[in-house]
């Protein structure tokens, strides 16, 4: 991403706080014992695009140590198994696709999406195969440009779920995704909201580089789809899923709330008291308390078709 431009519309964003590179190594390695490879050397931009997309620059992808880390340390008791199976995206997008249709998903992990269309064809990339324990369907280790460019007009739908926010370029990703999918195929993506109880928690680093780079709303999927030529068929906000409700209460609990226009990180004392206490808090209400059937929209979902 280049500084102060946005990534979808090349638009001038507005830079919204710089943040130091020392402060979100040390947020990864307190609260989730990670070393965050890469970081920049120089301090980040936090900017916010007229098309409602949030992002950071310079913005480095993380690593497959950093992943295969992160994952290690989240994974114990299966949880982070446990949630992929239940995304909040899945059964919307599930619905559209017909048996026998041939499905790509991009960043498909251990492939949990593949139960929910047992009729079709599904092939999944994932670029961390350390990440996951175990793969049940067609996952490969294979780049994403590389597949689009040996499997032009291969498929009739292209899914993502919560990796387009991975990514350095998200003009780039979903362009590939397009030119895997056949004319009139169907593209879906889903991402984490902003604003949403996750950019809510002051110094929650698991929202920033390099794990996420770019924070999305309705109005920047619209905005990617109009850049891509797609006819858009459908946004929706959707709320977390009852397998991920830490989030959720930790926004609920945190003491300190960030403004949905920021700051979102800062050396305080007070933020980071804050951070420990809506994590404590956080972990009882999930454990105690169901998830509110009411609970505020986390994710946002694009539904687009190929001309």
């Amino acid at each position: 991403m280049t500084p102060g431009i946005c990534p979808i519309t090349g638009a001038a964003a507005t830079l919204v706080q710089e943040v130091s590179p020392a402060l979100l190594r040390g947020l990864w390695r307190r609260a989730f014992k990670v070393e965050p490879t890469p970081l920049p050397d120089a301090r980040i931009g936090v900017y916010r695009s007229p098309c409602g997309l949030v992002f950071f620059a310079p913005a480095f992808e993380g690593d497959g140590a950093f992943y295969e880390s992160l994952y290690r340390r989240l994974d114990a008791g299966g949880r982070v198994r446990a949630a992929g199976r239940d995304r909040a995206e899945y059964p919307h997008a599930a619905a559209r696709i017909r048996p026998g249709d041939a499905v790509l998903e991009v960043g498909a992990g251990a492939g949990a999406f593949a139960r929910l269309v047992p009729g079709a064809r599904y092939v999944g990339l994932d670029p961390n195969p350390g990440a996951y324990a175990d793969r049940a369907a067609d996952i490969r280790a294979e780049p994403l440009a590389d597949h689009a460019a040996a499997n032009p007009g291969a498929y009739d739908a292209a899914v993502a779920f919560q990796v387009i926010e991975h990514v350095a370029d998200p003009l780039a990703f979903a362009t590939d995704m397009l030119r895997c999918l056949k004319p009139g195929g169907l593209l879906v993506l889903g991402a984490p909201a902003w604003p949403s109880a996750m950019t809510a928690i002051p110094n929650f680093v698991f929202n920033a580089p390099p794990h996420h780079l770019s924070w999305w709303s309705e109005q920047a999927m619209r905005a990617l789809a109009d850049r891509l030529g797609l006819v858009v068929e459908e946004t929706r906000p959707l709320p977390p899923v009852p397998a991920q409700p830490l989030i959720h209460w930790m926004g609920r609990m945190a003491p300190l709330k960030a403004r949905p226009d920021g700051l979102w990180f800062a050396a305080r004392r007070s933020w980071y008291g804050s951070l420990a206490v809506s994590f404590l808090l956080g972990r009882i209400a999930a454990a105690l308390v169901p998830l509110p059937r009411n609970a505020p929209p986390m994710f946002v979902l694009l539904v687009a078709r190929k001309p």
